[in-house]
């Protein structure tokens, strides 16, 4: 089974590592089948699942369900769960929802922002929950971005990016996630901090890939966003199938043929 160690092994040996969405049960198996190496249960099923326009609806109790039904499914990979919108704003609050996401099965739990969040942190590390800190473009601060914007752009936004990374990090943030930024920034990043860090739309330098499921198998109602690649259709998926999709997308990863310029931030 993958774990917290088998990622900082993968960065220090340059191993790229997998990292997608999940839900339920059933995409659980197949994604075990393929060995993907980490799923993340996002708050982004308010969206795919839930029908809703952003993630900020979605409750503790959501996520604890559905990180749930991929535990009791899942066999090989490191699992993420992200803590909802408003769910971690003063530290009981924090602790008791990370609680209750670690007993559903959780192994990391996942918190978006900056240095503001390194009490946090180390609080949660000091008991024994390993955090996974978002950073750039963080859905539930949607509505302070003014919309999905690439952020780090600018040397003082970069600057500020660099410096929450190291902070939480210093803090005791056993993993990074940087979505929707240059992809320079990004390998400065993943170049200055010792913990793996895993990118949507941040360039290929980063440690690992992420993915919401749904977009990577051209489920996609509108715009297709730039980083997104359809590897159900993809004609190296000779299949057609979603196991093939999902395997695709670990041999893609590992090998390095995705991202490519094309899915990125410049």
């Amino acid at each position: 089974m993958t774990t917290l160690s088998t990622l900082n092994k993968f960065k220090k040996d340059g191993t790229k590592f997998t990292c997608l969405t999940c839900y339920d049960s059933m995409f659980a198996r197949m994604m075990d089948k393929a060995e993907i190496d980490t799923i993340l249960i996002g708050d982004s099923l308010g969206m795919v699942v839930q029908g809703h326009d952003s993630t900020l609806p979605v409750t503790v109790n959501d996520m604890a369900y559905h990180t749930a039904n991929i535990a009791r499914s899942n066999k090989h990979a490191l699992i993420l769960a992200d803590l909802p919108f408003m769910s971690y704003v003063t530290l009981p609050e924090a602790i008791a929802n990370s609680r209750q996401l670690m007993q559903a099965g959780a192994h990391v739990i996942k918190v978006e922002g900056g240095s503001e969040l390194c009490e946090l942190v180390s609080t949660l590390a000091q008991a024994g929950t390993p955090t996974c800190v978002h950073l750039g473009l963080t859905p539930q601060s949607v509505n302070v971005f003014g919309g999905y914007k690439i952020q780090g752009r600018g040397d003082e936004a970069a600057d500020k990016l660099l410096a929450d990374a190291k902070a939480v990090v210093d803090a005791g943030a056993a993993l990074l996630v940087l979505e929707c930024v240059p992809a320079a920034l990004a390998k400065a990043v993943t170049d200055a901090v010792a913990v793996p860090v895993i990118g949507i739309g941040a360039g290929a330098d980063t440690d690992g890939q992420v993915l919401v499921m749904h977009d990577m198998l051209g489920m996609v109602h509108g715009r297709v966003p730039r980083f997104v690649h359809d590897f159900l259709t993809d004609e190296r998926n000779s299949t057609r199938s979603i196991e093939g999709a999902f395997a695709l997308y670990q041999q893609s990863v590992r090998e390095g043929s995705f991202p490519t310029e094309q899915h990125q931030f410049n």
